[in-house]
């Protein structure tokens, strides 16, 4: 059911890979409430992905960018404001990649290089985005930048591997980032901590199936899935949500404030209980 939540609001999605990615389910929500918006990825990410398929579904254009240089950004907001027609209400940033985890290089045996991209691809393009953004003047008074977190940023997922480091530093943008730009023209700067979800990143990390699954079973509500998220996405990109800045907000079905649960007690042995 549609609300038209986001008539007339303009925005750019990036991320959107295959139809598993969180980023595609928010760019077929945003459609369906009345959003317009460009998408965008990095030249190889394209490749990779089907993207254009979502763009014909959502009457939008693909603008290939490398969230890591500021000329493909500067670029990019450029062009998205050509083809919207004016400034921005929204961004999603939905970019995440290890190359540590890729290459199965375990924490305490990284390779620094692969951590200094881990960080520029998942964290520091953040900043980006929102410097881009911020010094070309091209967000709306209450736009909404949103970064997509987990909550290996707070506690300690040893196979996550230097992406929880990376998703630290991604909240700790959005605080600092977020009161600069809440004071130059009230944008808001938040991230969403998410349920592990089974996207082509995701997946990449070792035993995922095995905690997904596990967290489906520690949370009341269980796994929030990327349906789900997309909506909850929308509502921080509405008109509903104007005084919600700098946060880090847990969408992962009651996780993050469990300690136990009964389901994964009653899978304990009798000599551990």
């Amino acid at each position: 059911m549609a609300y038209d939540l986001l008539k007339g609001k303009k925005g750019i999605i990036f991320g959107a890979l295959n139809e598993d990615s969180i980023a595609w389910k928010v760019a077929e929500r945003a459609h369906e409430e009345g959003a317009q918006f460009t998408l965008t990825n990095a030249p190889i990410a394209l490749r990779m992905g089907t993207i254009n398929a979502l763009a014909e579904k959502t009457n939008s254009e693909v603008i290939p960018a490398d969230a890591t240089s500021m000329d493909d950004l500067k670029a990019l907001f450029e062009k998205s404001q050509e083809i919207l027609g004016g400034k921005i209400d929204f961004v999603l940033h939905s970019i995440g990649m290890s190359p540590n985890v890729r290459k199965n290089k375990h924490y305490t045996d990284t390779n620094y290089d692969f951590m200094h991209k881990t960080f520029d691809i998942s964290a520091m393009s953040f900043h980006r985005v929102l410097q881009t953004a911020y010094q070309m003047d091209a967000m709306n008074e209450y736009g909404s930048i949103l970064g997509l977190s987990y909550i290996a940023a707070q506690r300690t997922f040893p196979d996550y591997n230097d992406m929880a480091d990376a998703k630290a530093l991604l909240e700790s943008i959005a605080r600092s980032f977020g009161y600069h730009y809440g004071v130059k023209n009230k944008v808001r700067v938040n991230t969403i901590s998410q349920s592990p979800t089974p996207t082509t990143a995701g997946t990449g990390v070792k035993g995922f199936n095995q905690f997904l699954n596990y967290a489906d079973k520690i949370s009341p509500l269980g796994n929030a899935s990327a349906e789900d998220c997309a909506n909850y996405v929308l509502s921080l990109f509405s008109d509903f949500t104007r005084m919600v800045t700098m946060q880090n907000l847990y969408h992962d079905g009651g996780f993050s404030n469990t300690g136990v649960s009964l389901p994964i007690m009653e899978l304990m042995p009798d000599e551990i209980q």
